[in-house]
């Protein structure tokens, strides 16, 4: 048996099928996608082929690059289901039919080579149904894999494994799966529904009836389950209209006829006439006609959301829910309110918590499972646990008692006591025991958040700060919101390179967040715009351009290591390091011209270094500098680490990481890879078309502005920019220092912020988050 997984065969081309297929191909890995032979086609690979072409063109994109594409090989099962042989791991994601999937599992059997893993994807079948009949081989081989929907986006993955299934077969799907697919795997006992979708469903079936039974608006009902229970703003029924209204009975069928006769989910569980209505008419969410909100197109797309009551559609109107406390997160303060507020946000928390609580250690064997699996899973902010850490253990117990509830007694075990806690640096976990335990990282993963446990910064001020992560590498970290980038964080640089020369081997830019940076802080440049503060303007943006630029020829290396939006001035910290290890959601660029800018921290000259020293370049100064101005006029944005690459905002050597959580590890592998031997870049020379280069781009853009692709703005912006790309009033014959074109960047930027239409731009953007096009 291999301990690798060289190629992935997926049978089943659906939704989710070819997702899985896309995530594999997106982690380099050869894919074989197999589906059944269309009736009465000419080709019969159809299934397959067109799943591959509609995920090309789908939204979000299932492939980080077009070119990833390539990877997936078709076919169908009756004509190519020898060529399983080939591969390492085979994932049946069929549809949810015990006779199918085990029909199958017979064919599979016939031609795979023993040691390959087989899984199913199912969410609902126990494995030990989906295995009968199959010799002991093919058991020691089988596991279940739950991918959760869009595949590449979804970060869980629970992993299910039977008592005859080989430990080793399991721990190498579980590898593959955590360090090529960025999965985060929990694993889960072989229940129905597993942890998730299980919790998920009841929570969604209490939300449901709950709002009917109380009669609350559906707004109401998403005002109260939504942010404030620190789940995503969709609340109930918005989610049960993203994923599907007619998946809901479906669901109902499967768990009620495998869970077991005293599962709190069978007095629950309940036919709604208006559900079925909805179906029937094809109200099944957003893929349909609509759901329980809809845009009505005979009335100018306005938004409607239907009556519980009545079943009739109506315009949608502002729900005013939970306010002060219980409206941020305090989630006592929100079922202790009086009225249908409080009365329904118990009924949906109280009544999910204590089902989650019971699922210990039936579902999963320990709390931190459960959370997990709901935080990846559903995107809840904190997992069931956490939430209960909040209301505290003792409380509910009481309440649940006081109404004559049954208490679980994973909460007796609790006590007054919290299911995590941090002794010693370390964050641990309350357990079935009694007793708490530390919460291990797998190997390979390393959290700024526990090093924040167990130590102090080494320097820090309002909007940075500066780590020791060990093995003589510090972390750099933007602490602002959104890590917006401002004075502080660049007087933090300056302060943090003699620090590091002295005392350490290398620097890693790192955070936690969700986003690495959203660029420059917009709002206190707007602050100094109001005042005319213009001498502050200056000083952040030459204070910006030393700062990078002192990272850039520090006498060690510093790595980038970006998760998400990494935009703007966040773009361009990341353009002056050594290397850059990203996470593969990579959402980067220079978006400056979108606010009436150019970037103004030396990101036009990084860029244009990097495209002249391309080696698919045409010679000429020209072909360069058109690219860059088509790059950063139009606010190219890259939609992942691979089409960074593509774009040049990363090098072709920068790494990418698919596991978020193994992000900060990875990165400092690479930066203590770069000590030995290291020398600072030497600062670029460019040659620079002047005049000439600058007309040639003021054309193109005004073959834009014609088509109405560029406003009359745009085009002030882009000549801006056009003026500092072609050196100002350099001419071919002349070189342009780094130094003198930073000067340049400097400049213009001045000169444009100083624009009416600029600060209208940014103005538009704090407001609304969009760009004005103006």
């Amino acid at each position: 048996m291999s301990d690798t997984i060289r190629k992935v065969c997926v049978i089943g081309a659906g939704t989710m099928g070819a997702g899985i297929a896309a995530q594999v191909a997106n982690a380099g890995v050869p894919v074989l996608l197999l589906d059944i032979v269309p009736k009465d086609a000419g080709n019969r690979n159809a299934i397959a082929e067109g799943a591959v072409a509609k995920m090309l063109k789908t939204e979000p994109a299932p492939f980080m690059s077009k070119s990833a594409a390539k990877l997936v090989e078709t076919g169908n099962i009756e004509d190519h289901l020898e060529k399983i042989a080939e591969c390492d791991w085979v994932i049946e994601a069929v549809i949810e039919r015990l006779d199918i999937k085990q029909g199958l599992y017979a064919k599979i059997e016939a031609v795979k080579r023993d040691g390959t893993a087989v899984s199913s994807n199912t969410s609902t079948i126990p494995l030990g149904q989906l295995v009968e009949g199959r010799s002991a081989a093919f058991q020691r081989d089988f596991l279940i894999t739950h991918f959760f929907n869009p595949p590449r986006y979804m970060r869980l993955l629970e992993i299910v494994t039977g008592p005859a299934t080989d430990t080793a077969i399991a721990a190498k799907v579980e590898h593959f799966s955590d360090a090529a697919l960025g999965k985060t795997v929990v694993r889960a006992n072989d229940t129905p529904g597993f942890i998730a979708n299980r919790i998920g469903t009841y929570w969604i079936q209490l939300g449901l009836n709950a709002a009917f039974d109380m009669g609350l608006t559906v707004e109401l009902a998403d005002a109260i389950a939504g942010k404030p229970m620190g789940v995503p703003k969709t609340g109930i029924f918005g989610l049960v209209d993203l994923v599907g209204i007619d998946l809901m009975p479906h669901l109902q069928a499967s768990l009620t006829s495998t869970l077991p006769k005293d599962d709190p989910y069978h007095a629950i569980a309940r036919t709604m006439p208006l559900i079925e209505k909805m179906i029937g008419e094809g109200y099944t969410g957003r893929k349909g006609k609509g759901g329980f909100y809809r845009l009505n197109k005979e009335m100018g797309r306005r938004k409607e959301t239907i009556d519980l009551a009545s079943g009739e559609y109506r315009e949608t109107i502002r729900a005013f829910g939970p306010s002060g406390a219980a409206g941020k997160g305090d989630l006592r303060a929100l079922v202790e309110t009086k009225g249908k507020i409080g009365d329904y946000a118990w009924a949906v928390l109280g009544g999910t918590l204590a089902y989650a609580a019971a699922l210990v250690p039936s579902a999963a064997g320990d709390v931190v499972a459960i959370d997990d699996a709901m935080k990846l899973g559903y995107n809840w902010k904190a997992g069931p646990f956490e939430m209960i850490d909040k209301l505290g253990a003792d409380w509910l117990a009481q309440r649940l008692e006081s109404e004559g509830k049954p208490v679980p007694e994973i909460l007796k075990i609790a006590g007054d006591r919290t299911f995590y806690r941090v002794e010693d640096g370390k964050r641990q976990y309350l357990d079935l025991d009694g007793t708490y335990h530390d919460i291990r990282r797998p190997e390979g993963v390393l959290k700024l958040s526990d090093i924040k446990l167990a130590s102090k910064p080494l320097l820090k001020n309002g909007s940075a700060a500066l780590w020791d992560v060990g093995d003589g590498v510090v972390a750099l970290e933007f602490t602002g919101k959104m890590n917006a980038l401002d004075g502080d964080v660049m007087k933090l640089i300056v302060e943090a390179i003699p620090l590091v020369k002295a005392k350490y081997k290398a620097l890693v830019v790192y955070n936690d967040a969700d986003s690495f940076s959203a660029g420059a802080n917009l709002g206190l440049a707007l602050f100094a715009v109001n005042i005319a503060a213009w001498g502050e303007i200056e000083k952040l943006i030459a204070g910006g351009q030393m700062a990078y630029k002192g990272l850039k020829y520090a006498p060690f290396p510093v790595v980038g290591a970006p998760a998400g939006l990494a935009v703007g001035g966040g773009c361009e910290i990341l353009l002056h390091c050594d290397a850059v290890q990203a996470h593969a959601e990579l959402y980067m660029g220079l978006v400056e011209c979108g606010v009436g800018l150019i970037p103004g921290w030396g990101g036009n000259g990084e860029m244009l270094d990097r495209w002249q020293k391309n080696r698919g370049m045409p010679k000429g100064p020209m072909p360069a500098v058109a690219k860059v101005f088509e790059t950063v006029s139009t606010a190219s944005v890259s939609r992942s680490a691979a089409q960074a690459k593509e774009l040049l905002f990363l090098r072709a050597d920068d790494g990418v990481t698919m596991n978020r959580d193994r992000l900060l590890y990875d990165a400092k592998q690479k930066a203590l890879s770069l000590v030995e031997g290291y020398t600072a870049p030497e600062a670029p020379t460019f040659r620079l078309p002047g005049e000439s280069g600058r007309t040639a781009l003021g054309m193109a853009a005004e073959g834009f502005h014609k088509q109405g692709k560029a406003t009359d703005y745009d085009m002030v912006v882009s000549a801006a920019l056009a003026g500092v790309l072609s050196g100002g009033e350099a001419d071919l014959v002349d070189t342009v220092s780094e130094a003198e074109l930073l000067k340049l960047e400097r400049e213009t930027f001045m000169r444009l912020v100083r624009e009416p239409r600029s600060i209208a731009r940014v103005e538009h953007m704090l407001e609304t988050g969009k760009p004005l096009r103006n």
